[in-house]
């Protein structure tokens, strides 16, 4: 009789037994009044008169889909996005929120058409770290009281569309030939100071014309080529020049 009485009780007690794991903590409640946090380890939780929740305090990530949005200067652009948030207290998580998935999940997705809507498209480009850290704060500052920490937000793709894609590569080809254009004009500019220096050293150094054009005769005979170089000197041409002007003036 002892033993029939006694085998409801132990399967009452280990009934009672619940194991918390040490990445979980449970929210207790003893008839629907919150009594406090179950820490990693066995507890006991008697039927009837007390329930617990389980919530997992691990880092989750919240996939938040492709978001259209009008950027602040009007450019059509579709933004995707990871949200890493942990549970910091499990018992606001429990308490303030029904459902804290679905609750970041929408607020995510809110928060990043309201932030995106701010932002250029420029700055949505290059500055895609700093809208990320916006977006993070704003959702943060959201969920704190909800007893939940946001640990980072990383956009994944930024998708425009087709017709402004190719609005960028003109804009970026026409700026590389600017580029190009100015790095062009600069050599020039280089090189004809070089040869305004250069000419100026052979015309004061005395027989320094004649070494450049015996170097450059050297150069010329280097290659297998079929070229004759006549090499006239210039007092020959200005005997010539002075015995021009003497017969036009008989």
């Amino acid at each position: 009789m002892e033993t029939l009485l006694l085998l409801p009780l132990l399967l009452f007690f280990f009934y009672s037994i619940k194991q918390v794991n040490q990445y979980e903590r449970g929210v207790k409640f003893r008839f629907g009044k919150y009594v406090g946090l179950m820490e990693p380890g066995w507890r006991l939780v008697w039927p009837i008169i007390e329930s617990w929740t389980r919530i997992d305090i691990r880092v989750k990530a919240v996939d938040v889909p492709d978001q259209e949005a009008i950027t602040r200067d009007n450019v059509s652009a579709k933004v995707n996005a990871v949200i890493y948030y942990r549970i910091s207290l499990a018992n606001k998580a429990v308490i303030e929120v029904e459902d804290f998935f679905y609750a970041v999940s929408q607020l995510a997705q809110t928060t990043m058409r309201n932030v995106v809507g701010e932002t250029s498209l420029d700055d949505l480009l290059s500055k895609r770290n700093e809208v990320a850290d916006k977006i993070q704060k704003i959702i943060d500052k959201a969920t704190d009281p909800w007893g939940i920490k946001v640990e980072s937000v990383e956009l994944k793709d930024i998708i425009l569309p087709d017709e402004m894609k190719r609005v960028i590569a003109r804009q970026a080809e026409a700026e590389r030939e600017r580029r190009a254009i100015i790095i062009r004009a600069e050599g020039e500019k280089a090189a004809a100071e070089n040869i305004a220096l250069a000419a100026g050293k052979l015309a004061k150094t005395a027989g320094g014309l004649h070494v450049r054009t015996l170097q450059t005769l050297s150069e010329l005979s280097a290659d297998k080529n079929n070229t004759i170089v006549f090499v006239t000197p210039l007092e020959i041409l200005r005997a010539f020049e002075g015995f021009v002007k003497r017969a036009s003036k008989k």
